[in-house]
């Protein structure tokens, strides 16, 4: 995931352009046409993002060019100064690190604070899921694998509270260059990620809320090891060792419950 030297032209020569469905929105757009790019690894890390380039491409002005950025800068995409030249952010081994420990603590606490509490249809929806990453998977289409993975996660972690389910949000798509690292090297290890996302279900529709907690924990730290391994081998993953631990930590069965349907607030 080192720094490369395409420009944005040539990694979008022949790709569908942006298409703005709504004037009055042309920022939030350009941010999410932007974003699906660099996530989806057409933008490669390290490829410089020049306005006046962006602006000609696709066909938008500078103004809400400058907003997609520091929207993308916030969610730490893009590095560089606003109005000066940007890249797509490169792999940063202390920020992939401190990101998984952080996405570890809090999918691990909303799968505990799920776990026996999906209603019917929210089990289906996961368990639909399921069979939409795996099908993806088998035709190789990362791209509706990707789409029905974050909306699993979104499933079984979805008591947690709206103010948290956004920030459980940002940390997935921010881990997603990540998780395509993982997948590009490690497509051989498919049907084990798969499994361990069943296993998620079935420990959060038993209720079993330390279990699911734990699996939740090893599943995200299980990413953030490879890719540690891959780019820096010897290289020590303590706040994810730490975040693994205080997730997996038993909590006795008899704290606050709820029914299904209800949303906890923290």
């Amino acid at each position: 995931m080192g720094e490369v030297g395409i420009t944005v032209s040539e990694a979008l020569d022949k790709l569908p352009g942006l298409r703005i469905t709504d004037p009055r929105r042309i920022s939030m757009e350009v941010h999410a046409h932007l974003r699906a790019l660099i996530v989806s690894g057409v933008l490669e890390p390290g490829t410089e993002l020049k306005q006046a380039e962006l602006a000609r491409v696709f066909a938008v002005s500078r103004a809400p060019l400058r907003e997609a950025f520091r929207m993308l800068q916030e969610e730490g995409l893009v590095v560089g100064e606003l109005n000066q030249r940007s890249r797509v952010a490169g792999f940063d081994p202390d920020e992939l690190e401190l990101l998984y420990a952080a996405r570890i603590a809090l999918d691990a606490l909303g799968a505990r604070l799920t776990a026996g509490r999906l209603t019917a249809a929210e089990a289906k929806a996961a368990a639909t899921a399921l069979r939409e990453m795996d099908r993806a998977n088998r035709a190789s289409d990362m791209t509706s694998w990707s789409q029905a993975h974050h909306r699993f996660h979104r499933i079984v972690v979805a008591r947690c509270g709206a103010r948290v389910l956004r920030t459980v949000a940002s940390y997935a798509e921010q881990s997603e260059p990540y998780v395509r690292a993982f997948q590009a090297r490690h497509r051989d290890l498919f049907p084990d990620r798969h499994r361990e996302h069943v296993a998620i279900l079935d420990a959060v529709l038993d209720g079993d809320r330390n279990l699911a907690a734990r699996l939740m924990a090893e599943h995200l730290a299980g990413t953030a090891r490879r890719v540690l391994c891959d780019f820096t081998p010897d290289r020590p993953a303590g706040a994810v060792e730490e975040a693994v631990a205080y997730a997996s930590a038993v909590v006795p069965l008899s704290g606050p419950t709820g029914h299904a349907g209800e949303v906890s607030t923290l």
